[in-house]
Formats: structure tokens, C-alpha cells, sequence
């Protein structure tokens, strides 16, 4: 077995990976709470982890990815609120969108992916327990987590006391017995969403549903907890509290994974800077593969600003691979130099590297090195199309159809046999002028869209 290394947001150091069970990953990742669309920002640890699972589907026979959806939430209720939808519909729209979104960026479902809403009960158990543990106390209709209870509280988030209590300040009430403490349960008003409890109506706190949907379907300890760096604190750090005190000390994941934030222009983004930019937006400009490729131009953990010239790169790179694969199939094995990279803390620049001069060599007629390009790309989620479907389909909407394209090219075909050379020619020049490159063959006449 190959060793993978991870870098540990627990240890803070690179650490050779060795699951549970022999031969078997489980890992966890957080997902969107479904308000609002996903932005290029969300999509980057959705393309990380699909990437990352698709590695260890290469070295492990077993590998059980979970990643959830947040349907009931605050921000979630102020959104149906101002659309003057129910919160149902507000989350079914999105959450297809999401998926729609998610699927043009090449990842694939999840094993599981579990909906918040769907495990309320458990959380409301989750939350009895650590009360007659000792680790949480009612008040004012609210459950919260003692934070003193738990000695090392904060250590794996390295924050200190003060640091923990300004992370805390959203959440400063009068019921609390310490600033540090957080809701597992709050009370929901008769207008609100709420289920049953030993303490009135009530919905569950943001952290308790991570803790309480990983354990239902991954157990009290398992291999990996991914996601944004932005999570480490407090999401992080308060699932890790609660599910360590409810299971009387027993771990929660053995290696946590953080991708690094996503700007815009430098700049962080805002709606107010004009620089939010959805995926489903940037989709009508780019292809999928073109955004994938940008999220993983750059190592995981690093910062990654994100620029449309950046996608534009990327698309090039994309036209050029394409056509030195041709119509290779994949090796079965990855070139020792990327499979490397990728056990090395999922080194994605360092196999794009490679990936360019794998292409050199396909590109000089190596039709080993173009089958090898074609399984680097199945392990990144890259070159999933046949090269004829990525240059027949990179038009916008506005682009001529490709129904249309074939027309025009019959016309041309019927002038060139009724010696209108003139006619062929304004329509060649005319596809040209919209970036439809024709070649002409003994078989006919093939088209792509040029750059």
C-alpha cells in the first residue's frame, strides 16, 4: 500500500494517514446550508474532497464519504421570510441548484448525504446525554454546552481564552453561565420551524447536527473530517467538544482536512464589491472543467484568488489536453510522478505539472503518455468528455447550436459540390468569425470551437 500523507489541522503537521479498519476510509465533510446559491468559494472544498475521495477509491477498497446538507437554519428562515416562500421550498430550490451546479464541476454524489431536518430526534438524545453528563445545562428555554466542562476546550482550534470569547460575541445572552458556552438547542416562536423536546419546541444549534449525522452514519470515531478553513472555528472545534463529552472521551475523527479561503480579485468576496460569483452564474460563461481545473490550480490549504482571466487560462490548458488524449483510453496506473504529488497532501499543482508534460509528449505522438494524461485526469475529475463532445460544446448561450453549426456546414458541403466556392468560402469565414474552426477530411467535416 502506497503511504498517503494528510496534512492534520489536529497536529498541525503532515501525517501518514492509516484508517480504522484495514482497507476501509470513513470521512465526513461539511456541507452547504442551503439558502442561497453556491459560490465559487463553496465549490472549492466540493472539487478538494471529490478529488481527494477519488484517490482513496484508487488505494482502498472501502471508502464511505458523507457529506451533509443544512436545511433548517436561520439564515434559511430570513430568506423565505423576504421571498414569502415556505422554508421547504426555499430549501428544495436551492438544493437542486446545488446539485446541478455541483454535477458541472464533475463531483459525484456522495455516498450519503444526509439533511439536517431528517435526524432531530438523535439530536435531541445527543443532547440529554451530555446534560445527565454533566457537559450542557437548560436555560431560558435554550440548551447549551458548558465549555468548562471539557479541559481542553479550544485546544484544537489554538485559540486562547479571549480569542474563544470574541468568537463567541454573536452569541452573548444573559443565560449563559459562561461567554464561551454555545447552543445545542434553542426555542422556536409559534411562526418558526420547531420540534419537541424535554425543554418546548424547539430546533437544534448549528454544531450538534454535524456531530449527530456523522455518528448516525460513520460511527462514534472515524478516519476524516473535512472542510473550509473558516470552519475550524467555532464549527469545528464545538462538534469535536460535544461529540468527545457525549461519548465519554472517545475521539471524534482521527485527521481533520481544511481548504484554504477563495478571494475574488484579491479582495474577499461581498455582494457589496460587485465580486460575489456564483457557480451557476460563472457556468454561463465557462465550462465546468475550465472553474475545476482553477479550484485545483492551487494546493488546497493555500489561498486561492480567483479570477475569470485565471478560468480563461484554464480553458486553454483544457483545449490543449484535450487534443493530445485524442481518443486514448485510460492506463490503468498513474505515472509514479503524479501518484507522488497526489499521496503527498493531495499536491494538485505539482500533478498539473505533470499533466502539461505528459502532454508534450502525447502532443509529439507518445501514445503512452496520452493514456496516462487521460488517467491523471479521471483521479482530478478532468478530461471526462470525449474531445469531440469539449470542443462542440464550449458555446454559450448565445453561441450558434450545434444543430445549427451542422446545417451550415451541409450548406457549405452542397456548395463546394456545386462549385459555389464562393458560397463555401462566406461560410467558412463566417463560422470563423464566431470561433468554429472547420477541418476538412477524407471522412468529411469535423468542427470544434477554437479559442
Amino acid at each position: 500500500m502506497p503511504e498517503l500523507k494528510i496534512h492534520n489541522t489536529a497536529t498541525r503537521g503532515k501525517d501518514v494517514f492509516a484508517p480504522l479498519r484495514p482497507d476501509e476510509v470513513r470521512l465526513y465533510v461539511c456541507g452547504p446550508t442551503v439558502y442561497d446559491l453556491a459560490h465559487i468559494g463553496n465549490a472549492r472544498p466540493v472539487v478538494v474532497f471529490d478529488s481527494f475521495v477519488r484517490l482513496l477509491r484508487r488505494l482502498y477498497a472501502s471508502v464511505t464519504y458523507v457529506r451533509n446538507i443544512t436545511d433548517i437554519d436561520d439564515k434559511i428562515m430570513d430568506r423565505a421570510q423576504e421571498r414569502g416562500q415556505t422554508i421547504a421550498e426555499v430549501t428544495a430550490k436551492t438544493t437542486q441548484v446545488f446539485h446541478d451546479d455541483m454535477a458541472a464541476l464533475n463531483a459525484l454524489p456522495p455516498d450519503h448525504e444526509p439533511r439536517a431536518t431528517d435526524y432531530v430526534e438523535a439530536m435531541v438524545t445527543m443532547t440529554e446525554t451530555l446534560i445527565a453528563k454533566g457537559h450542557a445545562y437548560p436555560a431560558d428555554g435554550h440548551v447549551l454546552f458548558d465549555t468548562t466542562s471539557m479541559e481542553d476546550y479550544g485546544v484544537f482550534s489554538r485559540r486562547s481564552q479571549d480569542e474563544l470569547i470574541a468568537g463567541a460575541r454573536v452569541e452573548v445572552a444573559p443565560y449563559k453561565t459562561n461567554p464561551t458556552d454555545f447552543v445545542l438547542w434553542k426555542p422556536s416562536s409559534a411562526e418558526q420551524p420547531g420540534w419537541d423536546s424535554p425543554w418546548g419546541k424547539g430546533r437544534p444549534g448549528w454544531h450538534l447536527e454535524c456531530s449527530v449525522m456523522s455518528e448516525a452514519l460513520l460511527g462514534e470515531t472515524f478516519d476524516i473530517h473535512g472542510g473550509g478553513i473558516d470552519l475550524v472555528f467555532p464549527h469545528h472545534q464545538n462538534e469535536l467538544a460535544q461529540s468527545v463529552c457525549a461519548h465519554d472521551g472517545a475521539p471524534f475523527a482521527n485527521y481533520w482536512m481544511h481548504n484554504g479561503h477563495v478571494t475574488v480579485g484579491g479582495e474577499k468576496m461581498s455582494k457589496s464589491l460587485g465580486n460575489f460569483l456564483t457557480v451557476n452564474d460563472l457556468l454561463d460563461e465557462f465550462p465546468g472543467e475550465a472553474l475545476r481545473l482553477t479550484l485545483l490550480s492551487a494546493h488546497y490549504r493555500q489561498p486561492l484568488d480567483f479570477t475569470k482571466e485565471l478560468v480563461a487560462e484554464s480553458r486553454r490548458i483544457l483545449d490543449r489536453w484535450y487534443r493530445a488524449i485524442g481518443d486514448a483510453a485510460a492506463a490503468a496506473d498513474l505515472p509514479d510522478e503524479v501518484e507522488a504529488a497526489l499521496l503527498d497532501d493531495l499536491n494538485t499543482p505539482k500533478a498539473i505539472a505533470e499533466m502539461h508534460a505528459l502532454a508534450d509528449k502525447a502532443m509529439a505522438g507518445d501514445d503512452a503518455a496520452a493514456s496516462s494524461l487521460k488517467a491523471v485526469g479521471e483521479i482530478l475529475g478532468l478530461l471526462q468528455a470525449t474531445p469531440e463532445a469539449w470542443f462542440q460544446g464550449q458555446g454559450a448561450d448565445d453561441d450558434l447550436s450545434a444543430v445549427a453549426i451542422e446545417d451550415l456546414i451541409e450548406q457549405r458541403r452542397q456548395a463546394r459540390q456545386d462549385k459555389d466556392f464562393a458560397t463555401s468560402d462566406r461560410i467558412r469565414d463566417e463560422l470563423a468569425a464566431q470561433g468554429i474552426v472547420l477541418e476538412d477530411g477524407a471522412d468529411g467535416t469535423t468542427w470544434r470551437r477554437g479559442e
